[in-house]
């Protein structure tokens, strides 16, 4: 049981997208640019831009291009958005989301680029509608 521990600790460790439970990589230029073009919603904030797709699969891809410097803030960059994502993954409902982070991710606390990450979602419409029953007790 221990071995299965490490494991499983180890695997997410070197892939951390597993910590995605249902969602798939979108890796191919090809997807990329299919979300691109046919996103349901776009919404753009100061830290980064979130295209949205509605399916019926769960995809995620996480984009920094070269304006964000060279490539150790690259990668610190999709690591913060990979981090918003993971937290809020269970809450998403389906379709394909491409994350694409701006310059100014890297220079700035990652609560507020969270709360923008929350409300790029809610405008988006892509988190899941709450059932009509917890709706309800809410407004009681």
């Amino acid at each position: 049981m221990l071995q299965e521990e490490q494991k499983a600790e180890r695997d997410w460790r070197y892939n951390p997208i597993s910590k995605i439970k249902h969602f798939t990589r979108i890796k191919t230029s090809k997807a990329f640019n299919g979300v691109y073009r046919h996103a349901t919603k776009t919404w753009h904030t100061p830290y980064f831009v979130l295209f949205y797709q509605k399916t019926d699969s769960y995809q995620v891809g996480f984009v920094a291009s070269k304006k964000i410097g060279n490539a150790v803030h690259r990668n610190r960059a999709k690591r913060l958005l990979r981090g918003h994502f993971i937290a809020e993954c269970d809450r998403l409902g389906t379709g394909a989301y491409v994350l694409v982070a701006k310059p100014a991710l890297l220079g700035e606390t990652y609560d507020t680029t969270h709360k923008a990450f929350l409300n790029a979602l809610r405008k988006s419409r892509a988190l899941k509608q709450r059932p009509e029953h917890l709706k309800q007790n809410l407004t009681d």
